[in-house]
């Protein structure tokens, strides 16, 4: 935290929300040794209650409950408090639900039965979020009380400033202050000026107290004497300029002090003329501008530490007028966005060419009061950045906000962090349904093989080799997806040949096929030729292709004869893998939703990996996916595959898209 913030103390009460009484006692005693103050409720209607009431910054809550579910109690939890870190507990079956939450902004989720420590991460997470604004408010208070008190100073230096403009006028007031210079020269001694009336041959011929006082006294000597550097000043002194001229002059000037200090002084001089109309003598006044001085140098020093303090903030801020022009920005702003002053800031911000909705700018401008929001933003780089906006009213000294501050914390890196623990937590829970399948598997063919040993029953002791053959080659695709989901890998690419790569993917499939009665055919161009590819990866993507394939035959029970065709052809770019089958198909919901991650229409005996693999592995070759599928009629999916791949997907190694499809 910065030095100038104010730490405060974070408030520990949660709410903590579910229908089963014995999660609501266990947890609210791990939540209370926590150090939280624990509130209960056992139903959605009664948390919004006691949410009302007590304002909690953080709600725990079943995401299925009688009556007002956990969905529905978050919408209206944001509803009354955008800023409420709320947390939804799952079961396994859940996850759409759990997907769906994090979309109307709850924090996190966890899932039965509850672990400690992964509660505890998504607490953290949310104390985090809490503090960060926290820390952006006071940032912005402090920032606000900066902004109104050089203003205040800024309202002092013009006020001495208009001293000068006084004395000019003043000047000028009093030309007609006649011949009998004792009695003229008295009306000035109550001025806070040094006052002086100078004859033709240019001598000191009547002062003011004042000027007697600091300057000593000086009638009779040179009207130049006073001045620093004064041999040079005989001819070019105000008093000179005006018998020349005959019009009054103003200019500044330093003077020195009786006891040798010097003052910085606005001198004016006005003519003062005869009963003939001739110029006979000049008044001379001259004031003291030395705290004025000092005030504009503090002044400037203030603005120095201020632009420090300004540019040095770990965020970015921007000052917008009415029209959401920027008129000025920091060090961090400029760094990332340009150094554009007076462009909208939905330009430099959105590249829009009108403002964003629920501008909280806008809203600033309209209330007076501080606004927050979350967006996403564009830096000149082209990146994208997650923002947390907070605004500040900039008043003038009439009270009326005259611009706005904009403070926006860059969060990209916790939503990044946010995003991979979510996906990790979605990975965990699907691979462990397919881990279920799998050891139920291998306990049937166990079962099977134990049984038939026992019973020297070798057709029963095949059936159950088969079985755990198939778990393990199920363990051994599991595997090689969690490798190729988390391990960020470049393309290890070479020519080959299209007809050698086409029997390569054949003969990792015709072994599958052989335990089903499906019909296999391939139709290949001889005049191929070669392409650039990862061998490797490619054909485990379309390997995965040919798995739902024969799933996709095998869970047919229409009684028709079933064919898998496997078709290369080529355009003038690319090689065309096709892969059809006349298998159950899939209705529209689940082909838009095949590749998105951990989505699986197999329950327990899929992951969701495969499909998402396979698409990674492809746009990771610039390649492209399609695929068309008619319910109880079949599937085809087409591959199109660069002849030779472009410069940056062989040079740059690319880490999968952590895609979850919301």
């Amino acid at each position: 935290m910065h030095p100038f913030l104010k730490k405060k103390t974070m408030d520990k009460k949660i709410l903590l929300a579910d229908d089963e009484e014995g999660i609501r006692k266990v947890l609210g005693i791990s939540l209370a040794d926590s150090g939280y103050e624990v509130l209960t409720a056992k139903d959605g209607e009664e948390a919004l209650k006691i949410f009302k009431e007590t304002r909690p910054p953080i709600v725990l809550t079943d995401i299925k409950m009688p009556g007002i579910d956990g969905i529905e109690l978050l919408q209206k939890i944001k509803q009354e408090d955008p800023d409420t870190e709320v947390i939804m507990i799952t079961g396994h079956g859940d996850m759409d639900l759990a997907i769906l939450s994090l979309k109307y902004e709850a924090t996190d989720f966890v899932t039965k039965p509850i672990n400690d420590d992964v509660l505890e991460i998504a607490l953290k997470r949310a104390r985090e979020r809490i503090s960060m604004r926290q820390q952006l408010r006071e940032y912005t208070e402090n920032l606000e009380e900066l902004v109104q008190k050089q203003s205040a100073r800024l309202v002092k230096i013009e006020r001495l400033a208009a001293v000068g403009q006084a004395v000019e006028g003043l000047s000028s007031a009093i030309r007609d202050i006649a011949g009998d210079l004792g009695s003229g020269i008295r009306y000035f001694n109550e001025m806070p000026c040094f006052v002086s009336i100078h004859n033709r041959r240019l001598k000191i011929v009547a002062i003011n107290q004042l000027y007697q006082e600091r300057l000593g006294n000086k009638v009779g000597a040179d009207s130049w004497e006073i001045y620093q550097g004064a041999e040079s000043k005989r001819n070019t002194c105000p008093v000179a300029k005006t018998f020349k001229t005959g019009k009054g002059q103003r200019s500044r000037a330093t003077i020195s002090h009786s006891k040798g200090a010097r003052y910085p002084v606005i001198v004016h001089t006005a003519p003062i003329h005869n009963s003939q109309g001739e110029l006979e003598l000049v008044l001379e006044i001259s004031a003291d501008i030395s705290e004025v001085e000092r005030l504009q140098e503090e002044l400037r020093t203030t603005q120095h530490k201020y632009q420090q303090l300004f540019d040095e903030v770990p965020c970015y801020i921007t000052v917008q007028d009415r029209s959401f022009k920027i008129t000025a920005s920091n060090k961090r702003f400029k760094e990332d966005f340009g150094e554009e002053i007076k462009t909208h800031c939905y330009e430099v911000y959105k590249y829009r060419a009108e403002p964003c909705e629920a501008c909280p700018v806008a809203k600033t401008f309209t209330d007076g009061k501080s606004h927050q929001s979350e967006m996403v933003v564009t830096a000149k780089s082209g990146e994208q950045y997650h923002v947390l906006i907070n605004t500040a009213p900039i008043l003038n000294a009439a009270g009326e906000i005259e611009q706005v501050m904009e403070m926006s914390a860059n969060i990209t890196e916790i939503r990044r962090l946010q995003d991979r623990l979510t996906s990790l937590g979605l990975m965990v829970s699907s691979i462990s349904h397919g881990v279920k399948g799998i050891l139920t598997g291998l306990d049937g063919g166990l079962y099977l093989l134990n049984s038939g040993l026992a019973k020297d029953d070798q057709t029963q002791i095949a059936e159950g080799l088969e079985t755990v053959a198939q778990m393990v080659d199920r363990i051994r695709k599991l595997v090689l997806d969690i490798l190729y989901y988390v391990k960020e890998r470049p393309l290890v690419w070479k020519r080959i040949d299209v007809l050698k790569f086409g029997d390569e993917v054949v003969s990792i499939v015709e072994p599958k096929l052989h335990h089903h009665p499906i019909e296999f055919s391939r139709e290949i161009d001889s005049s191929l030729g070669e392409f650039e590819v990862d061998a490797g990866m490619a054909s485990t993507a379309l390997a995965n292709i040919f798995e739902n394939a024969i799933e996709a035959c095998v869970e047919d029970r229409s009684g028709k004869a079933h064919r898998i065709t496997f078709k290369i052809t080529q355009d003038k770019d690319n090689i065309i893998f096709e892969i059809t089958d006349n298998g159950i198909g899939m209705a529209p919901e689940i082909k838009e939703n095949i590749f998105n991650l951990f989505y699986s229409s197999k329950g327990q005996l899929g992951t969701g990996l495969g499909l998402f693999i396979t698409k990674q592995i492809i746009q990771q070759h610039e390649g492209s996916i399609q695929v068309e599928s008619t319910p109880g009629k079949g599937t085809r999916f087409r591959v199109l595959m660069p002849k030779i791949l472009a410069q940056a997907a062989k040079a740059t190694p690319v880490e999968f898209r952590r895609e979850t499809g919301q």
